[in-house]
């Protein structure tokens, strides 16, 4: 029994020392591109325009409240005659009407509450704000998948491509370093200004995610300048005391 209990110790041992490089094998091929993400208020507005126009009808964000908004610039009255599309007030939680069985039975599983998204994506291969700024990118026409859309990021995603209308199509091409994308019809952004409206939107959902990030950075820079100098009256307080010894 004894013997039995070390060999499952020396496994468990094994696997948790083995499994990231397992998991960075599985995944190799994987390419994120740098998130060029914002604290502009601009750039967070236009992102928070986009996320509830374009993903707040599938996917909820449950633990923010609309009036969080005002923090990046926004006043009540701009959120209420904008923004507020499934509350009546401000203050409610950011959640949808649909139903997580009619979810499950139209897209195959519920979409995700994206409120933590931008950080639980977070990997070896990059943040979560990379992670969703390329998936955002990637989306091609894929005759196969009953929504008509692909993703080079997550294959087979359940997602269709909400923003088509703005990227346009693309389609994707086999070459020796695996597949590429070709825009085949223009949507109604460049390339230039899509990729720069998804950085506006991955900015949105990195702050929404934490929305005091920027004041807990703030306070950690005061606590360690506080900490500095209380190391140092310590010390001179140390060097002070023990005088006559050293």
């Amino acid at each position: 029994m004894k013997s039995r209990v070390i060999n499952l110790i020396k496994r468990a041992f094994a696997v948790a020392l083995f499994a990231p490089a397992m998991v960075m094998a599985a995944g190799a091929e994987l390419h994120l591109d740098k998130a060029p993400v914002s604290t502009d208020p601009a750039a967070l507005q236009h992102g928070a325009k986009l996320f509830v126009n374009y993903c707040l009808s599938c996917h909820s964000a449950s633990f923010v409240r609309y009036n969080r908004m005002t923090e990046i610039g926004l006043s009540e009255q701009a959120i209420r005659d904008n923004l507020l599309f499934t509350a009546d007030k401000t203050g409610d939680l950011m959640k949808i009407a649909m139903r997580r069985d009619e979810a499950k039975a139209w897209f195959g599983a519920p979409p995700p509450d994206l409120t933590l998204t931008a950080r639980a994506r977070s990997s070896e291969f990059g943040t979560g704000a990379d992670w969703l700024y390329t998936y955002l990118r990637q989306f091609h026409r894929d005759p196969n998948r009953p929504t008509g859309w692909n993703n080079l990021v997550f294959p087979n995603v359940g997602m269709p491509h909400v923003l088509w209308e703005l990227q346009g199509d693309q389609v994707a091409k086999a070459g020796e370093h695996g597949a590429t994308l070709e825009l085949a019809k223009p949507g109604k952004l460049s390339a230039q200004e899509y990729d720069k409206a998804i950085a506006d939107l991955v900015s949105y959902m990195v702050w929404m995610a934490e929305p005091i990030a920027d004041k807990r950075k703030t306070i950690g820079t005061f606590v360690l300048i506080f900490l500095a100098g209380l190391f140092v009256l310590t010390y001179a307080l140390k060097k002070n005391y023990w005088k006559d010894i050293h």
